[in-house]
């Protein structure tokens, strides 16, 4: 009785994890300490999946453990590598565990980018390999029944979970045995075998017979659960697998339902209803011989028939002779309860003892996606603040030079250089003068075509792959079942576009540098020369000394060195905003853990807040300052312009002052400018190669799963037939049956029992030797030299039901049959008679031989035999 069922494994293709994730930890973590750890997991994992998928498993629990142990790496990897079709692209193949394919067309498999689906069909070789384990167990002691159990409700658990999971993991049409039907049915066939198993540890120890009657009844009851959905689903009986599970459970529910009742039998004779004891067993004795006639070569209930038909047979003398209880109908007792002892295993990660993660440093996607934001809009905080300080700086510049303040209180004696316009006109020189912002300008439109080059070719890979697929598609209609093209590249066309829009802005910030440094041109092509040529190109004008002493200076010059005094600290303030560093990571670590998800944005913002929220006061204090002493310094310049002596020559320096004073600050923000620019340009380069890359990868995955595609719909459209269906002539799908007598073999295919080994196929047997009579035989044998006369007409022979047989050279004693009595001629009446050969046999003259004639109406003999008198005797035909 304990057939138990198992389920095979899957099967999968190669796959090489070392190339692409070693790949992306490179890119990811370069320059990093963790690089080299990273790189060694994953020649790690490559390893682990080669062990507990790319060789045979023993049936053992050690060959478990690695499948359990490459599961648990999966779903802890799974969130810290961007596993996709469009990022981290790798493609996992696996063929249908239950399909064995055909001789051309080869069994049925399905390839898909999708991590999710690697972890489904491993866990689904976990629950097949757990199921297989368990019916090796020794269910005759203790621990192989508790062993048994175990892992059958591991695999009932794992079933159950790929049943819940797998439509949303794949994202599309699964293959047979991982769709939702197929191991729902499975989850419930093996938890009816771990209640099966509890029933036979109750049995073993003895248990109460009303316990051990509600677990066989359990059981009963989940064969019977089990049968019904592997009946009545669609796809299901058309595996032999199923084929050959369906007699199984509908034998095993028969069986658990007569220990059942069994049971519940001996329960009724010790409460003394023997009537309901004797109904019962006959219940079971029918169940039993169900079973016995129907799924006798599946399940032996020999053993359990005796004991019923035993306990039936001592209930019915007792109760005929001594109690005379009625025995009621079936319909009439009381229903069995049920236990159920069993129950699916939770699949909760990690399902191995064993189970180290490999990449346990490594902080998950969300973390470093959240990660990347929070720098982001770290970033953008600090730009904010820089600029808003620098753009005060700047404006205070330029309301200074308007003045020209400082150098207006400088240039007192009106024929020398201002100290201040020396000093500009030095620090120009030192940062290279013209010549390094030509070279800067002279740069920008080399790095530009660099990145739109970049650009381009990436977005034309996607272009092509996309037509290819597109031509595909509408080649092959529905059988081109993979994701579209042009909806996988979405995100990465969004990505390029958005790379242009910023290329575009990029060149038009160019365009304003360079138009404001054709304004400042000239200014600062005289700030680079000598001093002397410098001193000049500025006009004279009449000497202030009268206003060297003056209280006006005095109050200017304070109030400008208060504004210095505010510049450079802004300066310290830049670099203290800097220099502002917090680990946000441990804080996206614990949110992910608690909430199993990171609300980035409320977390950021309220980092970001506390760390910045000081310096961002004193930004805005600065800011008050300087609008403040900005409208003093203006008052304070119209009492000092109004002392002064105002006269052409006076003006025209002053202006020249002015427009020096400007071009020295435009020459330091165009430099600061361009070397921005030059540093965004390179910058950019290195993200539009990743994004190259990126576009490279998928599109060679993309190309290595359009090759799968086109393999397997060659091999579908090999095993498709080649011509439509065709309705067989009904004489050759239902011969007529044989009459009586010796009769040839037909030819038919067996079709054996399920479970039942086909026989040998016997050869023939060999035809009866003739018989004559002594009028026979001189009626039959033509004079020498006369042809052959044709027989009386007879009905036409039957077509051929079997194998020709040999002809045979003749008898002893008897004479050559002629033509027209050949007993192995097909339709002899149809041929010609051969005057030219008269006495030679007609199967000796043509090349080939006819087919065996029909059977003739019983009680006749063969047409073309001569009678054989009864005594004479037999002559056997020579070797």
């Amino acid at each position: 009785m304990a057939t138990f069922i198992s389920v095979p494994l899957k099967k999968s293709s190669e796959v090489d994890l070392v190339k692409p994730l070693s790949k992306f930890v490179t890119a990811s973590y370069a320059g990093s300490e963790e690089q080299g750890e990273y790189i060694r997991a994953v020649e790690e994992l490559n390893k682990l999946r080669k062990n507990a998928l790319g060789r045979p498993l023993d049936k053992h629990e050690s060959s478990l453990e690695i499948v359990l142990r490459y599961y648990d790496q999966l779903c802890a990897v799974e969130p810290k590598f961007p596993f996709s079709e469009n990022q981290l692209c790798l493609t996992f193949t696996w063929k249908d565990a239950f399909d064995k394919g055909s001789l051309f067309g080869g069994s049925v498999k399905l390839a898909l980018a999708s991590l999710g689906y690697e972890k489904t069909c491993v866990l689904f070789n976990v629950a097949a390999l757990a199921s297989q384990i368990a019916s090796e167990q020794n269910l005759d002691n203790d621990e192989g029944l508790k062993a048994a159990a175990k892992y059958y409700q591991l695999a009932s658990g794992a079933f159950g979970h790929i049943k819940d999971t797998v439509l949303s993991a794949l994202n599309r049409e699964p293959t047979m045995d991982i769709s939702p039907e197929t191991v729902g049915t499975l989850s419930l066939i093996m938890l009816a075998q771990a209640q099966e198993v509890f029933f036979l540890k109750a049995t073993s120890d003895k248990m109460k017979d009303a316990v051990i009657a509600k677990l066989a009844n359990q059981a009963a009851d989940f064969y019977g659960d089990a049968f019904k959905q592997c009946q009545y689903k669609d796809n299901l009986p058309k595996y032999f697998y199923f084929q050959e599970v369906l007699p199984v459970l509908a034998a095993k529910h028969c069986i658990m339902q007569a220990n059942a009742e069994l049971h519940q039998s001996i329960l009724a004779k010790q409460k003394k209803h023997f009537g309901e004891e004797i109904a019962r067993l006959q219940h079971a004795t029918e169940l039993v011989k169900t079973v016995a006639s129907r799924y006798d070569e599946y399940v032996s209930v020999k053993d359990l028939s005796d004991k019923i038909n035993r306990a039936l047979t001592a209930a019915k003398k007792d109760n005929d002779f001594i109690y005379h209880d009625r025995v009621p109908e079936v319909k009439d007792l009381e229903h069995i309860g049920k236990a159920a002892l069993v129950k699916a295993s939770a699949i909760t990660p990690p399902l191995s003892q064993k189970f180290t993660d490999l990449f346990e440093k490594m902080v998950p996607m969300a973390v470093q996606q959240s990660m990347s934001i929070y720098n982001q809009r770290k970033a953008e905080t600090v730009n904010t603040l820089v600029g808003t300080m620098r753009e005060a700086t700047n404006l205070c510049n330029g309301v200074l030079a308007s003045l020209n303040l400082p150098a207006a209180l400088e240039d007192l004696s009106g024929d020398s250089i201002p100290q201040s316009i020396a000093e500009k006109a030095r620090s120009i020189v030192q940062q290279g003068g013209l010549q390094s912002i030509e070279q800067l300008i002279k740069d920008l439109p080399e790095l530009l075509t660099r990145n739109r080059e970049i650009l381009d070719e990436s977005l034309k890979m996607l272009d092509d792959e996309e037509t290819t697929d597109n031509d595909l598609r509408t080649k092959f209609n529905q059988r081109w079942n993979r994701t579209p093209s042009g909806d996988l590249y979405k995100p990465l066309r969004t990505e390029g576009a958005n790379f242009r829009n910023i290329l575009d802005k990029a060149v038009q910030a160019d365009q304003v540098v360079k138009d404001r440094y054709n304004t400042h041109c000239d200014m600062i092509t005289l700030l680079c020369k000598p001093e002397n040529e410098l001193n000049a190109a500025i006009p004279s004008a009449n000497p202030t000394k009268t206003l060297q002493g003056s209280e006006v200076v005095n109050v200017l010059r304070s109030q400008l060195a208060q504004l210095d005094e505010i510049k450079r600290e802004r300066e310290t303030l830049e670099g203290e905003i800097k220099a502002v560093t917090f680990d946000m990571s441990t804080t996206f670590l614990t949110a992910l853990a608690q909430n199993g998800a990171i609300n980035e944005e409320q977390l950021s913002l309220s980092q970001l807040d506390q760390l910045y929220s000081a310096n961002n006061q004193r930004v805005q204090a600065s800011l008050r300052t300087q609008e403040e002493l900005l409208g003093q310094v203006q008052t304070s310049h119209q009492e000092f312009s109004s002392l002064k002596q105002s006269n052409t020559e006076a003006n025209q320096r002053e202006e020249v002052l002015k427009k020096l004073a400007s071009a020295h600050d435009s020459y330091v923000e165009i430099s600061s400018n361009l070397r921005e620019g030059t540093k965004f340009y390179n910058d950019l380069t290195e993200i539009l190669l990743k994004f190259q890359n990126k576009c490279s990868d998928i599109v060679f995955a993309r190309k290595t799963e359009r090759d799968e595609l086109l393999k397997d719909l060659q091999q579908s459209i090999a095993r498709e037939p080649s011509a439509p269906s065709f309705n067989v002539p009904a004489y050759q799908s239902n011969p007529a049956a044989p009459a009586p007598g010796p009769t040839p073999a037909p030819r038919t295919v067996f079709q054996p029992q399920q479970g039942q080994q086909q026989p040998k196929v016997q050869p023939p047997a060999r035809p009866p030797p003739p018989s004559f009579t002594p009028q026979a035989a001189s009626t039959t044998a033509p004079p020498a030299g006369q042809p052959a006369t044709n027989p009386p007409p007879m009905a036409p022979a039957s077509p051929a039901q079997g194998p020709p047989y040999p002809t045979y050279q003749g008898y002893p004693g008897y004479f050559q049959v002629p033509m027209g009595y050949n007993p192995y001629a097909y339709g002899q009446y149809n041929m010609p008679n051969m005057p030219n050969m008269p006495n030679v046999p007609y199967y000796q003259a043509t090349p080939g031989q006819g087919g065996y004639p029909g059977v003739p109406p019983a009680g006749q003999p063969y047409p073309g035999y001569p009678q054989q008198p009864p005594q004479q005797q037999p002559y056997y035909p020579q070797q």
